[in-house]
């Protein structure tokens, strides 16, 4: 029997079904290109068991498989945009109203001459 990882019980159930739906999302990819999980594993250097871990959104794989798998699934561009800054609508908001009215009085007027 396998033992419950730290990994399944951090995650929240959201996070979980995400990992399912990424995962069941890659074996759809790999299937529409008509691509076996064996051939795919072996051209991602990695073993068909954490293929299969990876595609059942199994939280233990790790990070640097999914990036193996999308790149050669040619969905690796897909996967920059995961944390992009650019589009951090809270993050943004947040860093604009702390700039919002503040002047940095450190530097001398004298220094502003142009």
């Amino acid at each position: 029997m396998a033992k419950d990882s730290l990994a399944d019980k951090a995650l929240s159930p959201v996070a979980l079904d995400l990992l399912a739906r990424l995962g069941q999302g890659i074996r759809t990819a790999r299937t529409r290109r008509g691509i076996r999980q064996e051939d795919l594993a072996k051209r991602a250097s990695m073993s068909r068991v954490r293929l299969r871990k990876l595609e059942k959104g199994d939280p233990t794989v790790g990070l640097g498989a999914l990036v193996q798998i999308l790149e050669v699934l040619d969905l690796l561009d897909q996967f920059a945009h995961l944390a992009d800054p650019g589009r951090d609508e809270l993050g943004l908001a947040l860093e604009a109203r702390q700039r919002k009215g503040r002047v940095d009085i450190k530097t001398p007027k004298d220094d502003l001459d142009f």
